[in-house]
C-alpha cells in the first residue's frame, strides 16, 4: 500500500469521527431542546398536564430498552449498515414528529426517534473503538465523543427556547431531517463497510424479546414510580414482571447456541465494572441536575429561561472533563480515572446540600462545575475501558451494555431521588402545601443518597476494574488477565 493511500486512510478516520460525533451531537441536542419546548408543545397540541411527560418518557423507554438488542445487531449485520438504518429512522421520525397533529401521534413518533437513537449509539461507539487503536488515539476519540455529547446538551438548552420562540416547536424536529440525510450520504464515503458475523451467527430472538421487554418495562416502572410511588400496585406489578423477564433472559442465554449476550461477558470484570460506573455516573448527576432546576424555579423563583442557562456550567465542564479524562486515562489508567471522577461527583453532590430556602445559587453553580468536570473524566474512562474489554466483534454488544447501564441509572436515580425527597418533605411539612424550607430538607436528603451512590460506584471501579488495559476475552471464553 502506498504512503499516500495510508495517509488518506488515516485522514478518513478523523473525518469519520467527526461524522459520528455530529450524529451524537444532534441526538443529545434534540433531547434537551424538547425538554425546554415542552410547555409550548403541551399548549399547542392539547396535552393534559399529566400526559406531557410522555413526550420525553416514550423516547427514553425505547432508547434504553433497545440498546442491547441494537448493539448485537451491529455486531451481527455490520456497524455501518446499522448506523445508516438508525440515522435514517431518526431523521424520518423527526420529520413525522414535526408534522404531528395530536398528542398520541407525537408520542408514537418520539418512541420511533428513541429506537433510531438506540440503533445509532452502540454502532457509532463500536466503530470508534474499531477504527482507533487502543491507547492515546482512542482515549482522545472517546474524550471528543463525550465532549460533543455535553456540547449538544448545552446547545439544546439554549437553542431549544430560541427555536421555539422564533420558528415554532416543530422546527426542533425539522432541523434533524437535512442533517440526517447528509449523515446517511456521508456514511458511505467516510465509513468502510463491515460484514459483521451474519454467516456464522444467528440472531437470538427469544433473548432479544425477553431482555428488550424486560428493560422497557423496568424503565417504565421506574418512571411511574416518580409520580405514583413504589407502593402503587401497577408500579410494583410492572417492576416484578420486568425482573421476571430479565431472569427468563438469563435462562434463555444459558440454553441457546448463539446467545444475544454471552453470559461469559459478565465475568469480564473490566466490562462489568465499567457498566456499574456508567450506572453510578448518571444515577447521581442526572437527578441532581433536575432537582437543582426545580429548586431554582420553585424555591428561589428563577425564570425557566434563567434556570436553563444555569445548566450551561455543567455541560461546559463535562466538555473540559472529557479532554482531561482522556489524558488521565492515558497516565493514571482507566481504573483510577473512573474512581477519581466518582469521588469528585460524590464531593460535588455533598457540596449542593448547602442550599437553603433563601440562598443556594453558589452551591448550584459549584456543584454543576465540579460534577461536570468529574463526570467527563469518569465517563471517558468507563467507555474506553468497557469497549476495549471484549473482542472486536463484540464491541457493539459492549457499547449497548454501557449505554443501557447509563439509561437505567438515570431512570432509577430519578425514582430514588424523588421518592426520598417527597417522603422527607412530607414528614417535615406542617401544612397541606409544603413550605420552601420543607422542600429544601427533602432535596438535601436526596442529595445525601446520591453521594452514597457515587461513593459505591468509586468502590466498584477500584474493586472490579483491572490494572491492565488489555483484559480481553479469548476464544475459549476465559479472561486473558486478572482483576488486578
Amino acid at each position: 500500500m502506498s504512503a499516500a493511500k495510508a495517509k488518506d486512510g488515516g485522514s478518513r478516520r478523523w473525518w469519520a469521527l467527526i461524522l459520528l460525533c455530529v450524529a451524537q451531537f444532534v441526538d443529545v441536542l434534540d433531547i434537551n431542546a424538547v425538554i425546554v419546548a415542552l410547555p409550548t408543545i403541551g399548549r399547542e397540541l392539547g396535552f393534559s398536564h399529566g400526559d406531557l411527560q410522555w413526550v420525553v418518557t416514550s423516547y427514553v423507554l425505547f432508547f434504553g430498552g433497545f440498546l442491547i438488542f441494537a448493539g448485537r445487531l451491529a455486531d451481527l449485520f455490520g456497524r455501518r449498515k446499522m448506523f445508516v438504518v438508525g440515522l435514517a429512522l431518526f431523521a424520518a421520525s423527526s420529520l413525522l414528529c414535526g408534522l404531528a397533529w395530536s398528542p398520541l401521534v407525537l408520542v408514537v413518533f418520539r418512541a420511533a426517534q428513541g429506537l433510531g437513537a438506540a440503533i445509532v449509539a452502540p454502532a457509532a461507539l463500536s466503530i470508534i473503538s474499531t477504527i482507533f487503536s487502543e491507547g492515546r488515539e482512542r482515549n482522545f476519540a472517546m474524550g471528543l465523543w463525550t465532549a460533543v455529547a455535553a456540547g449538544g446538551g448545552a446547545a439544546g438548552l439554549v437553542l431549544g427556547g430560541l427555536i421555539t420562540d422564533v420558528l415554532g416547536w416543530e422546527w426542533i424536529f425539522f432541523v434533524n431531517v437535512p442533517l440526517g440525510a447528509a449523515g446517511v450520504a456521508l456514511t458511505f464515503v467516510l465509513l468502510e463497510a463491515d460484514r459483521g458475523e451474519r454467516t456464522s451467527r444467528r440472531l437470538d430472538l427469544p433473548g432479544a424479546v425477553t431482555v428488550t421487554a424486560g428493560l422497557v418495562l423496568l424503565v417504565y416502572g421506574l418512571t411511574r414510580a416518580e409520580g405514583s410511588g413504589f407502593g402503587s400496585p401497577l408500579t410494583l406489578a410492572t417492576i416484578v414482571l420486568a425482573l421476571g423477564l430479565l431472569a427468563a433472559f438469563l435462562f434463555v442465554e444459558h440454553s441457546v447456541a448463539d446467545p444475544l449476550i454471552p453470559l461469559r461477558v459478565f465475568r469480564v470484570w473490566d466490562l462489568s465494572g465499567s457498566a456499574l460506573v456508567a450506572f453510578a455516573n448518571t444515577a447521581t448527576t442526572s437527578p441532581v441536575g433536575i432537582i437543582a432546576a426545580i429548586y431554582l424555579q420553585e424555591v428561589l423563583a428563577y425564570s425557566p429561561t434563567l434556570a436553563g442557562l444555569l445548566g450551561l456550567p455543567f455541560s461546559l465542564s463535562v466538555v473540559a472533563g472529557s479532554f482531561l479524562g482522556s489524558r488521565l486515562t492515558g497516565t493514571l489508567g482507566a481504573r483510577h480515572t473512573m474512581a477519581l471522577g466518582l469521588v469528585g461527583i460524590c464531593g460535588a453532590t455533598l457540596l449542593i446540600t448547602g442550599i437553603s430556602a433563601e440562598v443556594g445559587l453558589p452551591y448550584v453553580v459549584a456543584n454543576a462545575t465540579l460534577s461536570g468536570l468529574a463526570l467527563g473524566c469518569s465517563a471517558v474512562a468507563s467507555t474506553t475501558r468497557g469497549t476495549s474489554a471484549v473482542r472486536e466483534e463484540e464491541r457493539g454488544l459492549a457499547s449497548g451494555l454501557l449505554n443501557s447501564s447509563a439509561q437505567v441509572g438515570t431512570a432509577l436515580g430519578l425514582a430514588i431521588f424523588f421518592a426520598v425527597a417527597v417522603t422527607r418533605t412530607e414528614a417535615v411539612a406542617t401544612g397541606t402545601e409544603p413550605s420552601a424550607e420543607a422542600l429544601v430538607v427533602g432535596y438535601r436528603w436526596a442529595f445525601f443518597v446520591g453521594a452514597g451512590i457515587a461513593a459505591l460506584g468509586a468502590v466498584a471501579a477500584l474493586r472490579l476494574v483491572g490494572w491492565d488495559a488489555r483484559h480481553e476475552v479469548d476464544s475459549s471464553g476465559e479472561l486473558s488477565g486478572g482483576k488486578g
